[in-house]
């Protein structure tokens, strides 16, 4: 009986051992948190989708944009403000098609080849915005956002305060949640 004894306390420490032996390892890949790197990056890095505007060279996150899609077919919508071009059916769901450089600008954005819908969500619907091209998504490091008061001075003024400043060249950051706040945008019937 005192072998058996002997034996059961030998088990027992032998587990203890190795329940020590696990709880050192997992206390050593928690203070080892792989997790800290990415976190570091996504700080320091923000992402956008780069685009024309006219002459002006923009950005806005990539968390607002659902999807960008060559310019579709639309139906015109009656009463409707000239710049409000009409209704697209983007893969079964209707969107207002804007043509953002004549709302801004005063002036019908020309449909070429590069013309382009950026797809995204205006007071929580679906809409699209005309821009004149798409260039793709880009990373900025946000030590190259600065505030500029130059964009006060343009039609975007509200819309873009700050910019990335690159040795390309600066992108300027539309905020798609100022343009949903723009009342004028918001409503889109004429007023005759």
């Amino acid at each position: 009986m005192q072998g058996d004894q002997q034996l059961s306390t030998a088990a027992e420490s032998g587990r203890l051992s190795l329940f020590a032996r696990l709880s050192e390892y997992e206390r050593r890949s928690l203070g080892h948190d792989v997790g800290e790197a990415a976190r570091q990056q996504q700080i320091s890095n923000w992402d956008g989708v780069v685009f024309r505007l006219g002459d002006h060279y923009l950005t806005c996150r990539i968390d607002q944009v659902d999807e960008i899609i060559a310019f579709p077919s639309f139906t015109p919508i009656p009463g409707a403000k000239e710049w409000l071009l009409g209704i697209a059916n983007v893969r079964g769901n209707l969107a207002p098609v804007s043509d953002l450089g004549w709302f801004l600008f005063g002036s019908r954005t020309p449909i070429t080849n590069r013309t382009r819908l950026i797809m995204t969500r205006l007071q929580g619907r679906l809409a699209g915005l005309m821009v004149d091209e798409v260039f793709g998504q880009r990373h900025f490091h946000t030590n190259d956002l600065k505030a500029d008061s130059s964009w006060g001075e343009t039609p975007l003024a509200g819309l873009v305060e700050k910019q990335f400043e690159t040795s390309e060249r600066n992108w300027g950051v539309l905020e798609i949640d100022a343009l949903q706040r723009n009342q004028a945008f918001v409503n889109g019937a004429r007023d005759d």
